[in-house]
Order: structure tokens, then sequence, then C-alpha cells
């Protein structure tokens, strides 16, 4: 008797898995977790003196007058630089939609993959290595740390802007210009005012980043919350750190608590939509109200200030001195010099595990902690105890966020001994506060109905849990851990600054040897390497879709 079989098919979804969990086996041994010695025991010391030193921060007048006038400076670097990003951000965006090319024919068809090829480069080095190359252009000038920011912010944005073009309904575009509209009014006064909410509710998370960004680069010498908390760590002055990290959360705090009620008054409940082929669409039935305009009205007045306080000289751009800085870089840079490929792809090899290790630490530190943090519409849900509880989680992510990388990785090289180790969970910190804040936003919106069902039929509390909100979220939530690894792939420039290794370590050394040779050939690993994960994370998120 002959028996049938079913030929055995591996599950994308286990396969992927499986993938993951060699790579953080790998990754641990590339970290030397297996191996030696990793936790320095005299600096249990400096950690207890830090954490004691909370509950008495510098008060001091001069020192609080210092500390306003760092938070006003990081608040101005991040309103300048989101501004030039939005800008780049929305004309590129549409270069690079590929609706936008075939309004225009059949014979544009290719053009959008041009644009968005040379998009790719900007935004897949850190505004950081950004920051030091204007340095050696600019000198230490503010227009260093907008220019930072805009640039690489503005391929990214220009990056998601076109995906919301290019799922935005089309219907109207094509009557239009099937009646013989021009494409570019036909494409202006059809796709874009279905767009704008969603491309304006990003534009107030990229600000968010900005914040984030603006805070690091003061680190490199551009002032600002960053370089003023740098400057106490390195010194020692525990109070007057928590002085400027208090003030770095209320800074982000505010930001965080208007940028949520601007989209709430958009009807737009997420940040930051992954799931593109469902982006919400803004129903006529529901105006936008006066409120938004007056608050658009605010940032203007918000934006006129930023540039006169920050005070960039932005006549540099075009000052025949920074033109010869410029020419004179690019000629020491070629030919690339090809130093020895054992240690870049050592060093690569160290990079790839430091974001592996953290992505997998915050995306499981972020998945927990998200459903502590988001909030409940029935009020008989847990009571004011639950509310206290989710209040409590969601200033912790708030707190984990706001302080820098670099500062993370400080405060953990007190007990851990230099390497990748201290590196990743500084990485992992930051990006769980990130990532719990997203996915608690992804629990807050779930569609209630079928969860009311699954209750209707008797269905206990913890298997609606698992039959009804897993199911709903994960793949969400696995969307939003990718998204951030390709971003974590470019920040393990920053911890190298403070001694994490990888080739950030390598490309801070060139930069400040002025080693432009050496350094184009580790940029250009840098960015191949960066060109994988985005290729992985892209293709995993669109079978997760």
């Amino acid at each position: 008797m002959r028996l049938g079989y079913k030929r055995l098919s591996l599950s994308p979804y286990f396969f992927w898995g499986l993938v993951w969990l060699v790579a953080v086996i790998w990754s641990l041994r590339v970290a030397g977790v297996f191996q030696g010695d990793l936790v320095n025991e005299g600096g249990w010391s400096l950690v207890v003196a830090f954490v004691v030193a909370v509950v008495s921060p510098d008060l001091s007048p001069e020192f609080l007058l210092l500390t306003f006038d760092a938070m006003l400076k990081t608040l101005a670097y991040a309103v300048c630089g989101t501004f030039f990003c939005v800008v780049i951000g929305s004309v590129g965006g549409v270069l690079s939609s590929q609706v936008w090319w075939q309004s225009l024919g059949k014979g544009y068809n290719s053009a959008w993959l041009v644009v968005r090829a040379i998009l790719a480069i900007p935004r897949a080095i850190h505004e950081l290595i950004w920051g030091l190359f204007f340095v050696n252009i600019f000198g230490l000038d503010p227009l260093v740390a907008v220019l930072a920011i805009a640039i690489p912010f503005g391929a990214i944005t220009a990056k998601v802007f076109s995906e919301i073009l290019d799922e935005t309904p089309r219907e109207a575009l094509f009557a239009l210009l099937n009646s013989g509209v021009p494409p570019g009014s036909a494409f202006f006064y059809t796709l874009i005012p279905q767009a704008f909410p969603n491309l304006l509710s990003y534009s107030f998370y990229r600000f968010e980043c900005s914040i984030r960004s603006a805070t690091v680069l003061g680190i490199i010498g551009a002032g600002g919350l960053g370089y003023q908390i740098y400057l106490s760590l390195q010194s020692l002055r525990y109070q007057q750190v928590w002085t400027l990290i208090f003030a770095l959360l209320l800074l982000s705090g505010c930001t965080d608590f208007l940028s949520g009620w601007l989209r709430q008054q958009l009807q737009l409940p997420s940040r930051l939509d992954l799931n593109v082929l469902k982006l919400k669409q803004h129903s006529p039935n529901h105006p936008i109200t006066s409120s938004p305009n007056l608050f658009l009205l605010g940032a203007f007045v918000l934006l006129i200030f930023s540039f006169w306080y920050v005070k960039a000289d932005f006549a540099k751009l075009w000052e025949p001195r920074s033109a010869e800085r410029l020419a004179g870089i690019i000629q020491d840079v070629f030919p690339p010099q090809w130093i020895d490929l054992n240690q870049l792809f050592f060093l690569s090899t160290q990079t790839l595990a430091m974001s592996i290790l953290a992505m997998t630490g915050a995306g499981l530190a972020g998945i927990f902690l998200s459903f502590l943090a988001a909030r409940r519409e029935r009020r008989g849900d847990g009571g004011m105890g639950r509310n206290l509880v989710s209040l409590f989680t969601r200033f912790l992510l708030l707190f984990a966020r706001a302080v820098p990388e670099p500062i993370w990785a400080l405060i953990f090289l007190f007990v851990l001994f230099p390497g990748i180790l201290p590196g990743a969970i500084a990485l992992a910190i930051h990006n769980f506060g990130i990532l719990g804040r997203l996915m608690a936003e992804v629990i807050e919106n779930l569609d209630q109905r079928p969860l009311h069902s699954l209750t209707a039929l008797g269905a206990s509390n913890s298997q609606v849990f698992i039959y009804g909100v897993l199911p709903a979220t994960i793949p969400r939530f696995l969307a939003y851990i990718l998204y951030r690894w390709e971003v974590c792939i470019r920040a393990t420039v920053i911890v190298a600054l403070v001694g994490a290794g990888g080739l950030g370590r390598l490309l801070t050394e060139q930069l400040s040897n002025f080693d432009y040779q050496g350094l184009l050939t580790t940029l250009i690993i840098f960015i191949g390497l960066t060109f994988v994960v985005d290729v992985i994370s892209t293709s995993v998120r669109r079978l997760l879709r």
C-alpha cells in the first residue's frame, strides 16, 4: 500500500524566525558574551553616585540659565533642520514616487528608480557623519547642525512621502489626466489634498526625531543640551547631568504632547503608519478645525524665532572659501584607499551584530511595555491602578528615547569594558523607548469589534488576548522593529564615539585624522551594509502585509 504524503513547505515566518534566532546567537558570540569578563567591577561606585544624584540636581540660577539656553538651542536646531528636511522631502517625495512619473507618461516609468537610488545615499549616512563632514568645511558654525539634520532626514522623509503618495487613491488623478488636464495640475489638485494629513503627521513625527538628533549633534560641538550633558558627564558632575536630562525630558515631552494633539485634531491616531496599504484617508465628514490652523501659525512663529536664535551663517554656503575646502576634500578623496579588507570585514560583523542585539532587546522590551503603556477606553479595565501603570510606563518610554544613545553608552561603560556590548545595550534602550510608544498606539487603535465578538461568544480575557489582540498587533510590531533596524544600523556610528567599536569607530577616526581616501572606502562598505539591511527589512515587511 502506497502512503500519500504532503510535501513539507517551510513557512516564511518560521524561516525568518529561525534566521533571526541564528543571527542573535552569532551576534552574542561576536560581542564576546560567551567568553571573558565583560563587567568592570570598579565602575559600580560611579553608577551608584550617578543614580543617587537624581534627588539633588543642580538648581543654581547660573546653571538653570545655561540649561534654558541649551534647551532653546536644541529646539531651534531641530526646528530649522526639520524645515529644510520637509522641503527636501516634499520635492524628493514627489520625484521619487512612482505615481508622479506614471502621470507624465510611459517614457518616464523607470525615472523614479534613478531618483530613489540618488536619495538612498544621503539617508544611509548618519547625521553625525554629515556633521563631522560639514565641520571640516564650515567650522563650528550652527549651520553644521542644521544641514546635518536636513540632508539625511530629508532623504528619509522623501522615501516615506513617496510611499504615502503611491498608496493614495489615484482615480481622480487619472480622470483629470484623461480629460486633458496637465499632469502637474492634476497631481497637485488630486493626490496632494488626499495625502496632506498623512504627510503633515509624518512631518511632526520627523520633528520629534530631529529633537533627538539635535541633542546628539551637540556632542560634536554644535552646542545645546547634548553638548552640556556630555561635558558634565565626562567631568563626573552628575547633579548637572540630571538637571540637563530633566530639561531634555521636558522638551521631548512637550513635543510629544503637541504632536499627539495635532494628530488627534487631524483624526490620524498613529505617529508613523508603516502599513501604507491601509493609510487612513481624511474624511470630508470630519473637516479640519481651526485649532490645527492656529497651531500651524504658532509653528510659523517658532520657525522665525528659531532661525533668529540659531544665527546660522547661510552665506557660507556660497562663499569661495567653502567651495575651495569642498573641492580640496573631493580631490583628497579620490582614488579611494583600499585598506585592510580583513579589518573592514571584522568591523562590519561587529556593526551588524551590534544592530541585531540592539533591535532584539528593543523589540522584546517594546512589545512587553507597549501593553502596559497603552491607554484603555473602557474605564472598567483596571481602574485607577491601570491608569497609573500606563502613566509610569509612558514616562519610562519617554525617558529611554529622550536620552541620546552616546549618553546611555557612556553610562554603561562605567561597568562594562569597551566593545560592542555597551553600544548594543545603549541602542536597545533608546529604541525600545521609541518602539514601545509606536506599538502602544497600535494597541490603542485596534478595531474593538472582533474583540467584543470574542467576548460575547464566551472567550476569557486570556483567550481574547491570544486569539484577538496578538494576531492583530504582532505583524505591525514586527514591521516597526524592522523599520527601526534600518535606523539602528546607521546609529551604530554615534555610539562608536564613546568606544563601542564597529565601522563607526573607524569612520570617526578617519574623519578626525583627515584620512579622506580611507574614509571613502569605509563609507562605501558602510553604505553597502546599510543597503543589505534595508533590502532584508523591506522584503520581510512586505511579507508581513
